[in-house]
């Protein structure tokens, strides 16, 4: 386990509503932490199929990643979320929508990227409102720095996109330097990524009086 990590675990309380979505689900779409260390561990044994894998990295509550899974059937997709009631949260999302097509599991990512996606094997890659860390002194806890870049940018497949969003300008900044510097990876500011529903996140940062920035980096051929 990395020394410096870029979340905080929260509770772990369920409200009446996460647990019955909780209850219903979990068994199905949640793979346990302890799953990832047991010999031979592979992602298509919980997805039931070979297919190209998206990886989220932060879902909330899932209110993005149960609408933008349901439009991508044919991919599966691996939401990485480490409090909990917000992966309860999102399993009545992804069952709302209808997204049969989402695991979730609250390992680190970094340490999943590492160990468990195969260099090449993100058909996409989501990191959507990751926690801003706004003290200056906590900047180096923030997901995405040069190390995470490089990492991330062996994982994408020839052609894949890194989709990002943040509220934070500075933020926005430091990613945008460490992406324009990673040679593999070409792209930069876009337009906000229609797709994408606006989530409560987007909608406090919106309320706040702060800029939304959305990043798309492709991995060279």
């Amino acid at each position: 386990m990395r020394e410096v990590l870029s979340y905080s675990r929260r509770g772990n309380r369920l409200t009446p509503f996460q647990q019955e979505a909780w209850d219903a689900h979990h068994g199905t779409w949640v793979i346990p932490d302890e799953a990832v260390d047991q010999p031979g561990f592979a992602l298509t044994e919980w997805f039931g199929r070979e297919a190209p894998l998206i990886v989220e990295i932060g879902s909330g509550v899932g209110e993005a990643t149960g609408v933008l899974a349901a439009a991508r059937a044919t991919y599966d997709v691996l939401a990485l979320e480490v409090w909990r009631p917000g992966v309860a949260s999102s399993l009545a999302e992804v069952a709302k929508a209808g997204a049969a097509n989402v695991r979730f599991c609250s390992v680190d990512a970094v340490w999943m990227l590492e160990n468990v996606v195969v260099p090449g094997g993100l058909a996409e890659l989501w990191t959507f409102f990751p926690d801003p860390w706004p003290k200056t002194r906590h900047h180096k806890r923030r997901l995405v720095d040069a190390p995470f870049t490089a990492l991330a940018a062996t994982r994408l497949a020839p052609g894949a996109r890194w989709r990002l969003a943040t509220d934070w300008v500075d933020y926005a900044d430091q990613m945008r330097s460490v992406l324009d510097a990673e040679r593999s990876l070409t792209g930069g500011l876009v337009a906000r990524w229609e797709e994408r529903p606006v989530t409560k996140f987007e909608r406090k940062g919106i309320a706040a009086g702060r800029t939304i920035t959305d990043l798309c980096y492709m991995r060279s051929e």
